[in-house]
């Protein structure tokens, strides 16, 4: 693989379940789990689904605490107990990093679960952001029985860090319907 090349993954759901898919990135596919809502062409928050588009993954959280190494060239910072991510559609921080406490409604970065051990965020409405149109679109862990996102992208540990080790800062993420 040319290194210098910034490596795209495509997502399509599985014809016979909606809530799973597959990526494929240079010629290989593992599994990943969609929101509960499916793939959709219009996001609304809190609809459960995945929104269809091409996003650019931003940069990551991981928890440092649990991951204790990890190979790859997209920026990863180390999550801290109060981070979070503002999901409050009548919030000036709808959609954006925030710092806990807050009064907004939130989700936290720091969970004890582990679907945010790491934790890539993709640019979905962010520039320009809309207000209503889903936030906190990540792309994450996935529950050990395979449970569908509010609306993520989620893959298992061993496959997180396979695919870690291909991306880049600004690596594309094609969602297909």
């Amino acid at each position: 693989m040319n290194r210098n090349k910034n490596p795209s993954l495509d997502i399509r759901a599985n014809s016979h379940a909606e809530k799973t898919g597959i990526i494929s990135f240079a010629g290989q596919s593992i599994p990943c789990v969609l929101g509960k809502g499916g793939i959709v062409a219009h996001k609304i928050e809190g609809d459960g689904a995945t929104p269809r588009g091409t996003f650019n993954i931003l940069y990551g959280f991981y928890r440092s605490d649990r991951i204790r190494s990890l190979s790859t060239n997209i920026i990863m910072i180390a999550t801290k107990k109060d981070y979070g991510w503002c999901d409050d559609t009548d919030s000036p921080l709808y959609n954006r990093f925030v710092r806990l406490p807050t009064k907004w409604r939130h989700e936290t970065l720091w969970r004890e679960d582990n679907l945010y051990d790491i934790c890539l965020v993709l640019d979905h409405n962010l520039h320009p952001r809309k207000q209503n149109c889903g936030s906190a679109i990540f792309f994450h862990l996935k529950h050990s029985d395979n449970n569908p996102t509010e609306g993520c992208i989620a893959v298992s540990l061993a496959h997180m860090k396979k695919l870690l080790m291909r991306c880049k800062t600004n690596s594309t993420i094609n969602i297909h319907l």
